[in-house]
């Protein structure tokens, strides 16, 4: 056998260097741990139970009866974008033409990553609340542009956003704000006030918006008010959601944007290069799962918020300090009554110490210091997974 030759390329590394410094994501080192050590893992936020028979049942009639199939239309199927209006003018009013305003894409993670892709150039910069899912980071590097973060504080038992800083991050190279709300990984959900004053930001400085709102419909205190729906504020958002966390059907991957006109058009620039289309019968299912009645909605929020308090609380007797958060499938703890400072090295100690995985924050901050000592805890399973969680925890 000949010996193995060095790999192409010269000298220069393979890996592009705007990529160089992410890696392997932090979700797929813990969920290896947790598969390797028989952890119970509450680090990934997947559900450990299906959605709505109901909407199984649609996936696989669609299936079976050849919708979707084939690829289907680069924008979406017509029965989910007109879905998706539906639900943006039955919970909040907005009213979006489905033939020119809605592009369905793979899950909300492409929607981010075609929208900044298509909005960004080098030298723009991208403000984003901090800590932040860790695509953003990858995105914003992709494009060529500049992350800018705002950081989000621990204050009175929650994680608050400060104005002043958010005002002063913004320079003449500032082409957008990318906000979370409800927020991952701090369970924050940014209120009336706050949202008022960073639209007449935005406004102001003529900046564009995209806005994940994956959890709007997991809010446990208060309600959920979509960016786009103020004053000034629709025709510079791109507005993102997705069907897998509010169905339970997370690898179905279907998300969507919703944005005027010109700016769908410029997302499926991008858009069209990615994955081109996907999930087509599972588009058909969503458009049914979208008209799901009132209750099925409450259920399941009252179902997540009982969840939360059942690992929060079982947190707190283990000795953390809890963020209880208002809103999103997630828990920050503070690990320092513990004891301990790095929330990395406690993470990959944890499934040998009692078990149970969980994700340090840490990985979501440029200034890793300011999250260091900080812990998520995903609490989208099964009661009986929780409590068993909490009694290992215990053990601490």
């Amino acid at each position: 056998m000949a010996p193995m030759s060095a790999p192409v390329g010269g000298s220069r590394p393979l890996l592009n260097r705007r990529l160089a410094s992410f890696g392997t994501t932090i979700f797929a080192e813990m969920s290896a741990l947790a598969a390797r050590t028989g952890s119970i893992n509450l680090g990934q936020g997947f559900p450990d139970t299906d959605g709505p028979a109901e909407i199984a049942e649609a996936a696989s009639r669609a299936v079976l009866s050849g919708l979707g199939n084939q690829y289907p239309p680069g924008p979406g199927v017509p029965e989910l974008r007109t879905a998706i209006t539906r639900h943006q003018q039955r919970f909040y009013g907005l009213a979006y033409d489905p033939d020119t305003e809605v592009l369905v894409t793979a899950g909300a993670t492409e929607a981010i990553a075609a929208s900044l892709l298509a909005l960004l150039e080098p030298g723009d910069e991208v403000i984003a609340l901090e800590p932040f899912y860790d695509s953003y980071a990858a995105c914003i590097a992709m494009a060529g542009a500049t992350r800018v973060p705002v950081t989000l504080r621990p204050h009175d038992g929650a994680f608050a956003l400060d104005l002043d800083e958010l005002r002063a991050a913004v320079t003449p190279r500032t082409r957008l704000l990318l906000l979370n709300t409800p927020h991952n990984p701090t369970g924050t959900v940014l209120t009336a006030d706050e949202l008022a004053a960073i639209a007449e930001l935005a406004v102001e400085r003529d900046l564009l918006v995209v806005t994940d709102e994956v959890y709007e419909h997991l809010v446990f205190e208060g309600s959920h008010i979509p960016l786009a729906s103020l004053p000034g504020m629709r025709e510079r958002t791109v507005t993102i959601s997705s069907a897998g966390k509010t169905f339970s059907f997370t690898g179905w991957k279907v998300g969507w944007i919703t944005a005027p006109p010109e700016l769908v058009s410029a997302v499926r620039s991008a858009k069209q290069f990615l994955t081109y289309v996907s999930s087509g019968p599972f588009q058909y299912a969503i458009a049914e799962a979208l008209h799901l009645p009132d209750s099925y909605y409450a259920d399941f929020r009252s179902d997540l918020a009982a969840k939360r308090d059942i690992l929060a609380n079982g947190l707190a007797a283990a000795g953390f300090h809890v963020y209880r958060p208002r809103g999103t499938y997630f828990i920050t703890t503070d690990i320092t009554p513990l004891g301990e400072k790095d929330g990395l090295a406690f993470c990959r100690a944890l499934p040998e110490r009692c078990g149970v995985v969980a994700i340090p924050n840490q990985v979501f901050y440029d200034d890793r210091a300011a999250g260091a000592t900080q812990v998520r805890w995903a609490f989208c399973k099964k009661t009986e997974v929780l409590e068993e969680a909490a009694a290992r925890l215990r053990r601490l």
